[in-house]
């Protein structure tokens, strides 16, 4: 480059008159140490590296002509600074100056100071004129819509304050205050025939299962730590499995006391409480046997995710192995498919054993969530992978809820003239 200007000038006239330039070429490789050398040399008269000993050879320096990096260029400034020698950065005689948020790229078949400006790619920005390359921002900035600096990241999160959260986090608290109503009332009318003929016990295990699954969303809204990153996910699985297989022990409960009406059928036997017990702690334990080892294998933590969505740093909970996440999601699923089975071929029993018909319904509702909750989940990113999760977790709960305990609610608290003993008699009968 200094030569080409050393002989344009030199074959103008009218630039200098009576002024012939000369040039020394000095190829720095981007090193700084050798760029140091080269400018002690060009203030240096003699043959040796001395700046201003004027005994030997003799030159005088008009200005130095570089078109090198940012750093290297402040350091050659510095220098050239102190001998008032001008430091200048070529312009190229075909082409504009890229301005900062472009980049120079050689046009081809052309000289190397003939150039076009394109574009720094997305996500790249470059802060000066006549730019070799983008460089990119760090991990928590990104680029202003100018490419030409860099923006911090804003950091998001579900929380309670925003709207989504707020929505969410009311909902499970109505919810939860449903279901302990709706306990409540069990509790008080717990010796008339609707709550007796569908088993207490499995009733209040199932209701406060499904109090403690909607009270454990909660957990998924604020600020993710290592404490509610390694709680939330287990409590879900095992909560969850807790209330399915609670549903499952009813259902088969309603199988068996059905078999055992018929006079010397080897199913009394498992008539009682042993059974619906054995069906909960064994579906149960199961789940809880994958939680632990999630745990103690690759357990969730906190993260911060700077890449999925331009512009935030979202803050989440990594699941730690995600194969185990989708284990414990898909035991859960295993257990709704074999009592939506059950209930679903039970669902003709007469009278009092309809019960079947409820709990086939509500696992429909609960199936039908968590069938569109997985293509759902894959496919949002953020905080919003948090809702899906979270809505799914009170839709299916509430689909149990409702299907199953508001017909009953119904009939105790505003048709008490049918919980009575002699209507299941009759539709014994029928």
């Amino acid at each position: 480059m200094g030569l080409a200007w050393a002989v344009q000038v030199n074959q103008n006239p009218d630039l200098l008159p009576n002024v012939t330039l000369g040039y020394s070429i000095y190829e720095n490789f981007l090193s700084a140490r050798i760029t140091c050398e080269a400018m002690m040399d060009l203030p240096s008269p003699g043959q040796e590296d001395i700046p201003n000993y004027s005994c030997g050879r003799q030159k005088t320096v008009l200005a130095v002509l570089e078109n090198v990096p940012t750093e290297i260029s402040i350091l050659i400034s510095n220098m050239m600074g102190i001998h008032k020698i001008p430091q200048t950065v070529p312009r190229s005689g075909c082409s504009e100056s890229c301005l900062p948020g472009y980049t120079k790229v050689i046009q081809e078949g052309s000289p190397v100071c003939c150039y076009d400006c394109r574009l720094c790619a997305e996500g790249t920005i470059s802060t000066q004129e006549d730019a070799d390359h983008c460089a990119r921002c760090p991990d928590v900035q990104y680029a202003n819509i100018n490419q030409d600096g860099c923006i911090p990241k804003v950091i998001t999160f579900l929380s309670f304050e925003e709207k989504l959260g707020l929505i969410l986090a009311s909902c499970a608290l109505t919810l939860s205050l449903t279901t302990a109503l709706v306990f409540g009332i069990f509790v008080k009318y717990r010796e008339t025939p609707v709550v007796r003929a569908n088993n207490r016990d499995l009733t209040y295990i199932l209701l406060v299962s499904l109090l403690l699954s909607f009270l454990s969303s909660l957990l998924f809204i604020g600020q993710p730590n290592k404490v509610t990153c390694l709680l939330r996910q287990v409590l879900f699985s095992i909560i969850f499995s807790v209330a399915v297989s609670s549903v499952l022990a009813k259902t088969i409960t309603v199988v068996v006391a059905f078999m055992a009406t018929k006079p010397g059928n080897r199913w009394r036997k498992w008539l009682g409480k042993s059974l619906a017990n054995y069906i909960i702690v064994a579906c149960s334990s199961l789940q809880l046997v994958i939680c632990v080892v999630w745990l103690g294998t690759s357990p969730p933590f906190p993260e911060s995710d700077t890449h999925s969505q331009p512009g935030y740093i979202v803050l989440q909970c990594n699941e730690g192995s995600v194969a185990m996440f989708y284990v414990a999601l898909g035991y859960m699923g295993f257990l709704a498919a074999i009592c939506f089975t059950v209930a679903f071929l039970a669902r003709r029993l007469p009278g009092a054993f309809n019960e079947a018909k409820l709990i086939t319904f509500s696992l429909l509702v609960f199936c039908s969530v968590w069938v569109s909750f997985v293509p759902t989940y894959l496919s949002t990113k953020g905080k919003y992978m948090v809702a899906v999760q979270i809505f799914s977790m009170l839709a299916s709960s509430c689909g149990l809820l409702g299907c199953i305990f508001l017909p009953k609610c119904y009939i105790i608290v505003l048709r008490p003239h049918l919980n009575v003993k002699e209507h299941i008699k009759i539709k014994d009968g029928n």
